[in-house]
Order: C-alpha cells, then sequence, then structure tokens
C-alpha cells in the first residue's frame, strides 16, 4: 500500500510543478519582464528568452505533465492489481480517486495559484524551466516536438498587445484607482487618435475672423479693438481667396513703430494648408515640424472649408474623452465636434446656435 501511495503522490507532485509552471509562464506579459529587466532582476533576460521562444518551455511543461500522468497511472493500476488482486472494486476505488485528484490537485488548484501568484513564483518558475529545457533538450525531443509545432504554426504572429488590450488595461488600471480619471481619458485618446479628422475639429469659414489684405494695419486695429484671436488669416479681394495670416504681435509691433498706415500684407506670413480629410496626429506633426500654429484647410474642390490651429488638436486629445463604448469612427468624429463647439462657444466665436 506505501508503494501504490508513493507513485500516486509523485505522479500528482510532478503534474502540480507542471501546472504552475505552465500558468506562471502565460501569465508573465511584456511589460512585466521589462520592468524587471530595469530593476535588474537577476531571472528577468532568462524569463524573457523563454517568453521569446515560448514553444521550448511549454514542450518541456507538457512532455512532464504528460509522462507524469501516464507513468503514474499504469504505476498506481499496476501496485493497485497486486494489493487488490482480482478485484474490480479496488481497482475501481483507486482509479476514481486518482482520477479526482488529477483534477483538482494537480490541475485546477496549482493552476489558480499559478495564475493569483505568478509575480512571486516568476523567479523559481524561470529556473525550474531552464533546467527542464536543458534536460529535454539532450534527449532530443523538444527538437521534434519542435518541428510539428512550427509545422502546424506557420504564419504571422502579431503583437501580443493590441490596441483593444491597452484600452481594457487602461480601464482596469482606472477601476483600480492606479490611474485618475483625467490620465485614462487621455491615453483612450491617444490610442484612437488617429481615427480623428481635421474636419472633425476645425473651425468652419462661416465663423473665421478675416481681413482683407489690403486693410490698412491701423484701420484693421480701430475695427478690432477687444481682438480675441492672435492669428488672423488675410484674404486678396475675397473671402474665399486666404493669402496668408498676421499675428497680433506684429500688427501691435507696427503700430508702436509708426507703420500703422501699411496695408495688411506687409505683415502677411504664409499659411500652412490641409485637406478635410486629413488625420489630425499627421497635421499636428507637420505644424510642429514647420514651427506654425495654424493651418488653412481646403476641400476637394480647394475652396476653403475652415482653419484648424494646435489648440484644437491638442484640446481634442486632452479636453474631451473621445472613446465611448462603442468605439467606432462616427462617434469619434461626433464627439470631437462638441468639443469643438464648447470651445467656440467659450471664445465667442460662435453663439449657443450651432455653426454651419
Amino acid at each position: 500500500m506505501s508503494i501504490l501511495l508513493l507513485y500516486g503522490v509523485l505522479s500528482i507532485l510532478f503534474s502540480f510543478i507542471c501546472s504552475i509552471l505552465e500558468a506562471v509562464l502565460l501569465s508573465v506579459t511584456p511589460t512585466f519582464i521589462s520592468i524587471k529587466k530595469k530593476e535588474k532582476k537577476s531571472y528577468a533576460n532568462a524569463l524573457e528568452i523563454l517568453k521569446n521562444d515560448v514553444d521550448k518551455p511549454l514542450i518541456a511543461i507538457l512532455t512532464l505533465n504528460t509522462i507524469a500522468h501516464t507513468v503514474g497511472a499504469i504505476m498506481v493500476g499496476a501496485e493497485a492489481k497486486k494489493v487488490f488482486g482480482d478485484s474490480g472494486n479496488g481497482v475501481f476505488m483507486v482509479s476514481a480517486i486518482m482520477t479526482i485528484l488529477i483534477l483538482v490537485a494537480s490541475e485546477i488548484i496549482p493552476k489558480t495559484i499559478g495564475a493569483t501568484h505568478w509575480k512571486s513564483l516568476v523567479g523559481f518558475s524561470t529556473r525550474t524551466l531552464n533546467g527542464l529545457i536543458f534536460i529535454f533538450k539532450w534527449t532530443g525531443i523538444i527538437w521534434v516536438l519542435q518541428l510539428v509545432t512550427k509545422f502546424f504554426g506557420k504564419g504571422h504572429h502579431g503583437s501580443v498587445l493590441s490596441r483593444e488590450d491597452f484600452e481594457a488595461m487602461t480601464q482596469m488600471a482606472e477601476d483600480e484607482g492606479v490611474f485618475k480619471e483625467s490620465e485614462s481619458t487621455v491615453i483612450k485618446n491617444l490610442i484612437n487618435f488617429k481615427e480623428i479628422l481635421v474636419k472633425d475639429v476645425m473651425t468652419p469659414r462661416t465663423v473665421i475672423e478675416t481681413a482683407s489684405e489690403d486693410m490698412t494695419i491701423n484701420e484693421f486695429y480701430k475695427q478690432h479693438l477687444n481682438l480675441k484671436f492672435s492669428r488672423i488669416p488675410i484674404y486678396n479681394q475675397s473671402s474665399d481667396n486666404i493669402t496668408g495670416y498676421f499675428l497680433k504681435d506684429s500688427l501691435l509691433q507696427a503700430i508702436i513703430n509708426k507703420k500703422g498706415e501699411q496695408p495688411l500684407k506687409s505683415i502677411k506670413r504664409d499659411l500652412t494648408v490641409t485637406t478635410r480629410n486629413f488625420p489630425i496626429p499627421s497635421l499636428f506633426d507637420e505644424l510642429v515640424e514647420k514651427r506654425e500654429h495654424i493651418a488653412l484647410v481646403v476641400d476637394e474642390f480647394g475652396s476653403v472649408s475652415g482653419i484648424v490651429t494646435q489648440e484644437d488638436v491638442i484640446e481634442t486629445l486632452l479636453g474631451l474623452e473621445i472613446m465611448d463604448e462603442s468605439d467606432n469612427v462616427a462617434d469619434l468624429q461626433s464627439l470631437a465636434r462638441k468639443s469643438w463647439e464648447k470651445r467656440a462657444k467659450r471664445l465667442g466665436i460662435i453663439n449657443n446656435e450651432n455653426p454651419n
């Protein structure tokens, strides 16, 4: 009976260890590995190697687990027959108990422990897995089984983490108090930033403050003593023909230097042109590269649609939760549009009515 118990305990013990190793290995994330490498943990580099070539440790785990189950079942069955003779009831009871123990003690319990406490078990698991790989590598088992897994696992393996994964992790971090709501909002907005187009955040042409380039500096200043904007587009003959813009600071500087009788075009600056369907992350990069803060928006026919500024882009990213539970482009654009309307009303660009 003692030998029967020994075979059963050894079989379950090895299977128990395999289940913990598997749960820990599959729970480790690339982010965790990066953090531990920065902390200079001794096992970090070895763990990264295991995760990058996960076939090897999984083959080692499953090989040992299969041996433990198969050999253990054979040995326990043979010993049970010796103890209970040809009595079917005794052998049946031993088999039933082993089945329950294998399910509970070598699968459910250890995998729960591994998945729950993987961070504290990761050092032990890394060293144990490297030992198993070393043993099975010399037997040739890993090499043969890797050929099989590579044959059936052909194809491109994408990134471990998707945008949806990052969004879910951000929400979890917010729920657990790791991130503030405002921080979570910025991260979610950044993830979906590329979905927003220029037309969704621009100031429409119907509410743009413009001026004729032939108007004198003094004349414009007298008409706009309480000018709210720092950059004013100017046009030639028609407001559909925007030729550039001037800075409010340049206007005031010209007046101080007694150049108020000169036309506005004397302080004109070139205006970056973009299209309605241009992604705002790309526009932001372009504005930063050119050291500009404003761009003219045109439609597919070259007609003026509006203007967009760096402030529009930044406030879209920081000022409103673009993400919502339905997560589709139409909703993202609608929310970005509402963000512009709130900002426009605050600045006095538009009244309470919606812009055209």
